[in-house]
């Protein structure tokens, strides 16, 4: 008798939690975005996923067709702790061992759904379009690459990127980084009509440096061009 109890009782348990899940509320992430990076000077690509909301105890992905191909279940204390933000990019192999029709293949277009738990019960879920519409790369016109430039006077310049038609390019973000221990990085976003941005002389010392410029279309999908330089 007691067996049959203690089997009642956690029936019921279950029972009482599905109906809970089943009630609780559903919203959107607040931030959900899927994008890829493609670095046009190394030639390789990126699938990147970033998204923030309050505390949560797990995430899924699934693509287009239903497959699951993320998995976040905290574990310990992270489980009545939560999470919040969650930043990941896959690797990223270079073109001539996986070309980018391969990627494409991989990560294919198409409304992918992200879904989650909070901690305290609420379920998240947002509907998250992937394109492979990837703007060319920015072509960097200074500083030259492998030139040496005074700190005073760098000034990081590029055309407008307008290929592949139909693209539109919404944002520039220019980063330079230092080879420095430990690395420093200068990181500026842009509109899409900036051509150049000076680099305050304050971040700049004597040594060796790199500028990437990418550039960000309206899918968010990203486009990279890098070069190295000396200050000196």
């Amino acid at each position: 008798m007691k067996r049959v109890v203690v089997f009642l009782v956690a029936s019921l348990t279950a029972v009482t939690a599905l109906v809970a899940s089943a009630s609780a509320p559903v919203v959107e992430f607040k931030r959900a975005q899927l994008r890829v990076e493609v670095n046009s000077t190394d030639g390789d690509a990126g699938f990147q996923i970033d998204l923030d909301h309050e505390p949560w105890r797990s995430v899924t992905l699934r693509t287009p067709d239903g497959q699951k191909i993320l998995d976040v279940i905290n574990l310990g204390v992270l489980r009545g702790y939560g999470l919040t933000e969650l930043f990941s990019e896959s690797s990223e192999p270079p073109f001539t061992e996986f070309p980018l029709a391969q990627f494409k293949k991989l990560f294919p277009e198409g409304d992918y759904v992200l879904e989650g738990v909070a901690i305290d019960g609420t379920l998240m879920r947002s509907i998250v379009t992937l394109t492979h519409d990837f703007p060319a790369g920015p072509k960097i016109t200074a500083p030259i690459a492998d030139s040496t430039v005074g700190a005073d006077e760098l000034v990081v310049r590029w055309k407008s990127v307008t290929r592949p038609a139909g693209i539109k390019i919404v944002a520039y973000e220019v980063l330079v980084v230092s080879d420095a221990d430990p690395v420093r990085v200068f990181s500026v976003d842009l509109p899409a009509n900036a051509t150049s941005v000076a680099v305050p002389a304050e971040f700049l010392l004597d040594g060796d440096y790199k500028v990437e410029v990418l550039a960000i279309e309206k899918s968010g999908n990203q486009t990279l061009s890098e070069i190295a330089f000396t200050v000196g």
